[in-house]
């Protein structure tokens, strides 16, 4: 059994080993990229607070601070009390997948279980710079997604985030094939990025509720 840690893990590698293709059109994309929401008041003045935040300090900020300061705040914003789901940072994750164990911390998940991760369904991997000598983004959140996938027994597709700096990237893993959205500044364009947000807890919330009733239609064979 061969091991592969997240944070050493390479797109071009993900897509050789594991037959993974980049696609540039998916429905499951467009409906989070579109989802229909608008945002409170009070959910507009926290983001232009956490905007303000930002726009003083923010590109000098390293990747704790970038994460505690503003990609936490936002992702629990988006977050409903009561949802059968819960944002995780700093979990570990293993499974195995072909003759690989992927395994290793991911930076934040939404996965259901309310003390610990259970399912995850949304993976995020944070960097600092558009440049990291540490390893490749894009080649870890598809690692994490594909783990992901496979926890949920290949049936379900999966979300993704890579975060830049002031730039987020939307994924979808969707059996073999995978899409990344455009660029999100968070300084112009946060309203759409908690939206989106949105839009994926919605999905999420229809992934387990779909769980559920094929649990009680089996307990009722």
């Amino acid at each position: 059994m061969k091991e592969l840690r997240f944070k050493d893990a390479k797109l071009d590698f993900m897509e050789d080993t594991f037959g993974l293709k980049q696609v540039f059109k998916m429905p499951e994309l467009e409906n989070i990229l579109h989802f229909p929401y608008t945002n409170s008041e009070l959910e507009i003045q926290i983001m232009e607070r956490l905007n303000s935040f930002f726009v003083i300090s923010g590109d000098d900020w390293n990747e704790e601070e970038l994460k505690n300061k503003f990609i936490s705040p936002l992702i629990m914003l988006s977050l409903s009390p009561g949802e059968s789901f819960s944002y995780f940072m700093e979990r570990e994750l293993s499974v195995t997948v072909e003759e690989y164990e992927l395994k290793g911390k991911i930076d934040a998940m939404l996965a259901s279980g309310i003390r610990n991760p259970k399912k995850p369904f949304f993976c995020l991997n944070e960097y600092k710079r558009a440049t990291d000598p540490d390893g490749d983004p894009r080649g870890q959140v598809l690692d994490e997604m594909l783990a992901a996938q496979t926890l949920n027994n290949n049936n379900r597709y999966v979300y993704g985030c890579y975060v830049i700096g002031r730039f987020w990237f939307f994924l979808i893993l969707k059996e073999k094939e995978y899409i990344i959205s455009k660029d999100f500044s968070i300084t112009d364009e946060i309203t759409d990025i908690l939206r989106i947000f949105k839009g994926i807890n919605v999905q999420i919330e229809k992934f387990i509720a779909e769980e559920e009733a094929l649990k009680i239609r089996v307990c009722e064979i």
